[in-house]
């Protein structure tokens, strides 16, 4: 890459037209792109249907902002402006592993599979438990901007990679669970709890953004007092302004990823209700079949074949053929609702 001064002054224009090439980003993309799209076409191939938007959320809001964050502008110009890196950052830790995760990869991969079992292992059931997420995702944004990582970051690619791929599996362990229709949460996990969860974690995503836009010490200043620039805002106002944008954007993305939980939830919810009618339904199906059978056991005997008063009468019909009344669907449902309408809950 050129020198920092040999850059020009980032205008809209140019902020649209300057990109750069990165090929580990793009090998890395397009062999995540081919792994799911085998296996959405093995899917489609086994007569299951796979939904169109999940695959354009893998592929535009999750690969997609994953090339626009490492090759577009923010790219170019992120080792002279704080404010163009603190966006890549939060696009990486943040916006990539949402749309990644509405693409529901792990729903696509093979239920005895390396993956299903990785997400399985106790390392892994470590490292997605919602707190441990949160505090993660946390500590490595303040890691990365009060540490010597993100100076270094600047000057050396290789950290500059490792650093992105921290960010973007960090981001992952906290979302990932958290949108996945697998059982990769505890049990007391559910709907609810995972909406008040994506709620705070909207909160704490905050919390690096605020820090650096009110923090007196200026992030990576040795690196910005050797590389001058004779362009564009002060050093401090560059990194207020970067600030003020990580917090922004944590909280643009915290809404539609709270509203994309209660839509699973509602989904959750609507699936349980299917199932309990077809049940239901199968229940007063068989109950009719069991009062018919018992009806006609207890037809009357036509006159002419009557038993004479020397020969006994039949038995009456058992207890076992009088037909049982359906039950109400709340004193059988298992979850949570069923339990409340008993007085479990």
């Amino acid at each position: 890459m050129a020198g920092t001064q040999a850059l020009p002054e980032l205008t809209v224009t140019r902020f649209v037209d300057s990109w750069r090439l990165d090929g580990f980003v793009l090998v890395a993309v397009l062999l995540l792109a081919a792994v799911y799209a085998y296996g959405v076409r093995r899917r489609l191939r086994a007569g299951e249907p796979w939904p169109l938007w999940r695959g354009a959320c893998f592929f535009v809001l999750g690969l997609g902002t994953l090339v626009f964050a490492t090759m577009s502008a923010l790219a170019v110009y992120n080792r002279v402006l704080f404010w163009p890196a603190a966006v890549q950052n939060i696009l990486l830790d943040l916006f990539v592993p949402l749309g990644l995760a509405l693409g529901d990869p792990l729903a696509l991969a093979s239920p005895t599979g390396r993956l299903r079992r990785a997400f399985a292992s106790r390392p892994a059931r470590v490292l997605t438990y919602p707190l441990v997420s949160s505090v993660l995702v946390l500590v490595s944004e303040l890691s990365i901007y009060f540490t010597p990582y993100f100076a270094t970051s600047l000057g050396d690619p290789l950290v500059l990679q490792l650093m992105h791929l921290q960010l973007l599996l960090t981001g992952s362990l906290f979302v990932l669970p958290m949108l996945s229709r697998q059982e990769l949460l505890p049990r007391w996990c559910n709907y609810p709890v995972r909406a008040a969860l994506v709620f705070f974690d909207g909160l704490f995503d905050s919390v690096p953004g605020i820090v650096v836009m009110t923090s007196g010490t200026t992030v990576a200043g040795h690196w910005y007092a050797t590389h001058p620039r004779s362009w564009g805002p002060s050093v401090q106002y560059d990194q207020m302004l970067g600030g003020g944008l990580m917090v922004t954007l944590a909280e643009l993305v915290a809404l539609p990823f709270l509203l994309v939980v209660f839509l699973e939830w509602w989904r959750a919810e609507r699936e349980r209700t299917v199932a309990l009618d077809a049940r239901l339904d199968r229940e007063a199906v068989a109950a009719q079949a069991r009062a018919s059978v018992a009806a006609k056991r207890q037809a009357p005997v036509p006159a002419a074949a009557a038993p004479s008063a020397d020969v006994p009468s039949a038995p009456a019909p058992a207890a076992a053929d009088v037909p049982e009344r359906t039950r109400p669907w709340w004193e059988t449902d298992q979850g949570e609702v069923g339990m409340r309408m008993r007085g479990e809950g």
